[in-house]
């Protein structure tokens, strides 16, 4: 375990994943794990059930995911070359930005014209 809980989360994902299982319960949880799964479940990547301080997640279509690290910043003009660095595919996935009002997905901030620090990505 690390010191990065969403980091900590994702691979815990990815690794149920790769088990071959579709569900997994998170103990360690913040505010910014929240927001991120918030994310992912509006791109109907997961759904997840937050109770009692644990969180419940339930993997949908969900093929990867992973944290950046380190958390790059990036401009708005350069988030393009991240989306080719981390996507497979034009199109394709989210990648989780945090910005000045808040953490939103690549199409987001580059509508708004903010960068921010990557956080981490989904397909």
């Amino acid at each position: 375990m690390s010191q990065d809980i969403t980091a900590d989360c994702l691979n815990m994902m990815m690794n149920v994943k790769k088990a071959g299982r579709k569900e997994l319960e998170v103990s360690r949880i913040s505010e910014f794990l929240i927001r991120v799964l918030e994310i992912a479940k509006k791109n109907d990547y997961i759904d997840f059930k937050k109770d009692k301080g644990k969180v419940r997640i339930e993997i949908k279509k969900l093929s990867n995911c992973q944290a950046i690290k380190p958390r790059f910043n990036v401009k708005s003009t350069d988030i393009e070359k991240y989306l080719r660095r981390y996507m497979p595919a034009r199109d394709f996935g989210i990648l989780l930005i945090s910005t000045s009002k808040g953490i939103m997905t690549q199409e987001e901030a580059l509508k708004e014209k903010i960068g921010g620090s990557l956080i981490a990505y989904f397909y």
